[in-house]
Parts: structure tokens; C-alpha cells; sequence
């Protein structure tokens, strides 16, 4: 099952929280090593966003996000797991778990509507 990590950043974070915490170069190489992280990359700052929309066939652009939140999107990564429980455990061990927060959403499976 292919999941995705939204690698957040938390606004409720006070430095020293993540004390412990594994080196994100050692998650990258043990979980590219297991192949379990198909892909995944840092994102620019929020600010950096447009979001598109298209209402009575216009083009809308709007520069920064869509989502009015304190919680930010600062990477991603594409995951292959057996199921649920090995993704969480996978993004247990990732820093940001630590300082932020992750978010696993599953893929539709190619052979779902």
C-alpha cells in the first residue's frame, strides 16, 4: 500500500521537545535502504505557494496557501508499506514526528474508484 507523509511543522513546538531525536539523513538512508521511501523532498515555505482554481472557466490564482492554518507542509515522502501499522511505525522514527507532526494518507489502490 502506498501512503503519503506530510512531514508538518507545528506551531506548538518549544525547542528541546525533540531531544532524541533521529538524524533525518540516517531515516532517509534506512528507509531508502529497506525500499520503502519511493520518493520524497523538502517544500518551500508557504509563502511561496499559489493555489489555481477555476470557477465559470477563469483561471484563479492565489498567491500563499489555501489552507488558513498555523500548520505548515514542509516536505513529503512517498511510502510503500504492507499496511497502516508499518507506516505509523515508519513515521514514528522520522525527526519531524519529533519537532512536528506527520500525516499518512493511503493512496487509492489502482484498482479502486
Amino acid at each position: 500500500m502506498k501512503y503519503l507523509m506530510l512531514v508538518c511543522t507545528d506551531p506548538n513546538y518549544t525547542p528541546g521537545q525533540d531531544d532524541g531525536a533521529p538524524d533525518v539523513e540516517d531515516w532517509v538512508e534506512e528507509m531508502d535502504g529497506k525500499g520503502i521511501r519511493l520518493m520524497g523532498n523538502r517544500t518551500r515555505p508557504a509563502s511561496d505557494a499559489t493555489t489555481v482554481r477555476v470557477r465559470n472557466r477563469e483561471v484563479l490564482l492565489t498567491d500563499g496557501p489555501y489552507a488558513e492554518t498555523k500548520d505548515q507542509i514542509a516536505g513529503f515522502d512517498i511510502l510503500e508499506c504492507a499496511d497502516l501499522d508499518e507506516a505509523i511505525d515508519v513515521a514514528s522514527k522520522h525527526p519531524m514526528a519529533w519537532a512536528g507532526m506527520i500525516e499518512l494518507r493511503p493512496f487509492w489502490p489502482d484498482d479502486e474508484d
